[in-house]
């Protein structure tokens, strides 16, 4: 019995009638991105860049999530196109590659993700998750319709070439990392700095230009939001470990005496 695979990425933003919301899972945990796709949000960014995650905990979390209306996206650690591969053969739809700053690297990307002869993409479905083992009528054939394909943007020189990076055929989306964005501009771990924020507003103009989807990631909801009233057609604003920390340290706040919270910070 032929199998279908979900809608992609880019085809949920296509039909989306208003911004779509999603968190990071970083945790590496595939009960905690359970809990994070069952929470009513627009997609997930399962990421390997910054995270302890490896081929098999990305496909243990692919699995957690399968189950949800949530949009699985993985973030690889780089455009490297056998980790592209190995991903996509996991079955992930999404794929999310980092520090992408020119049009070329962007068309590097494509091409990792496209089979031969639009690209190099190795053809391995027949045992891969991909195709659900040949259960994917034609997969091979109609392989682009399942896989989206979105880069980040995240230097200064990346912020100068925004519009050919969008043009370039196959690029699906583009998403804002504020955080090296800053580091790039000499305000390293200031993401909601003037200048940044600048740069990502004009990153945000010059990409909807090209009638390609921007999106960015902001956790301050008043900078998030000014970044949705720009144009931002996704975003990411909230992490698994971040709840997860910020969420224990005012449990400690409110149940531990400050006298003893700094005798145990003082060894």
């Amino acid at each position: 019995m032929p199998l279908h695979l979900n809608p992609t990425f880019r085809d949920r933003l296509t039909k989306a009638t208003r911004p779509s919301a999603g968190m990071w899972v970083s945790s590496g945990s595939p009960l905690v991105a359970e809990i994070c796709a069952g929470s009513g949000l627009d997609w997930l960014l399962i990421d390997m860049e910054h995270s302890p995650n490896g081929l098999e905990s990305v496909l243990a979390q692919l699995h957690a999530v399968a189950a949800y209306p949530i949009t699985p996206v993985v973030r690889v650690p780089a455009g490297d196109p056998v980790t592209i591969k190995q991903v996509l053969d996991l079955g992930a739809q999404n794929i999310l590659v980092p520090m992408v700053n020119t049009p070329a690297e962007a068309e590097a990307a494509v091409e990792a993700v496209r089979y031969p002869p639009r690209g190099r993409r190795g053809v391995g479905s027949a045992l891969a998750r991909s195709a659900r083992w040949n259960r994917v009528d034609r997969y091979l054939d109609h392989a682009d319709q399942f896989v989206s394909l979105f880069v980040q943007i995240e230097t200064t020189e990346a912020v100068r070439n925004a519009a050919g990076i969008a043009s370039v055929d196959g690029i699906d989306g583009v998403f804002v990392g504020p955080s090296d964005l800053a580091a790039s501009m000499g305000v390293l771990g200031q993401q909601t700095h003037p200048d940044v924020v600048a740069a990502v507003h004009t990153t945000i103009d010059t990409v909807r230009s090209t009638g390609t989807p921007v999106g960015v990631n902001a956790f301050d909801p008043a900078t998030a939001q000014a970044y949705l009233d720009a144009g931002a057609s996704f975003i990411l604003v909230g992490a698994d470990v971040a709840l997860l920390a910020r969420g224990s340290e005012s449990l400690a706040a409110h149940w531990i005496p400050a006298s003893d919270a700094e005798v145990r910070d003082s060894y």
